[in-house]
């Protein structure tokens, strides 16, 4: 069952990034909610064509909840409009199918990693993208693209807060994906 959840997830995730590259050009790789999927387009490619690589599907995993709970639970209520990111353009593949089924697939029919120490990669790979995104930010190559990383426009203590926050939240979730798997 996990391997036909792949391969409609890996047909999904290709819808979804050509809406989002035609739209957005290179700026996809600024979004998390795009890394995310780009990381389980992969995951479950690989799934398909040679198995489960455990340790890229809970990373996969693990950043699809954090995609899917930050948008529903911080960009909605910050003033996104809840439509264009849960049932419109990619935001209905990116936020709400590919998430649910990924992470369906990944609690009822996949291997689980059995090491604790798997908790750090999708940690590290949160941080690292936060610390590059809170960068550019500063230096202005970029804005945004999530109002928490426009620095210039916030407090100092609201960048260090969310920073934190987010990175505890990451690392919680990870924790909570790994127990539950």
């Amino acid at each position: 069952m996990a391997w036909y959840a792949n391969l409609i997830n890996l047909i999904l995730e290709i819808i979804g990034l050509q809406i989002s590259i035609s739209r957005r050009k290179w700026r996809v790789f600024a979004y998390y909610t795009q890394l995310s999927n780009m990381v389980t387009f992969v995951s479950s490619l690989l799934y398909v064509l040679i198995g489960d690589i455990v340790w890229l599907r809970y990373l996969s995993t693990c950043m699809l909840v954090m995609t899917f709970i930050i948008t529903i639970c911080v960009l909605i209520p910050m003033g996104g409009d809840a439509k264009e990111l849960l049932i419109r353009g990619n935001g209905l593949y990116h936020h709400t199918l590919c998430p649910v089924l990924s992470t369906i697939s990944y609690f009822l029919w996949e291997h689980h990693p059995q090491s604790w120490q798997i908790l750090w990669i999708p940690i590290m790979f949160t941080i690292v993208y936060g610390v590059i995104m809170l960068y550019l930010n500063g230096v202005r190559r970029i804005d945004g693209p999530y109002p928490f990383f426009r620095i210039h426009q916030q407090s100092v203590i609201a960048s260090v807060s969310w920073t934190l926050g987010l990175s505890l939240f990451i690392g919680m979730l990870s924790g909570l994906i790994y127990w539950l798997g």
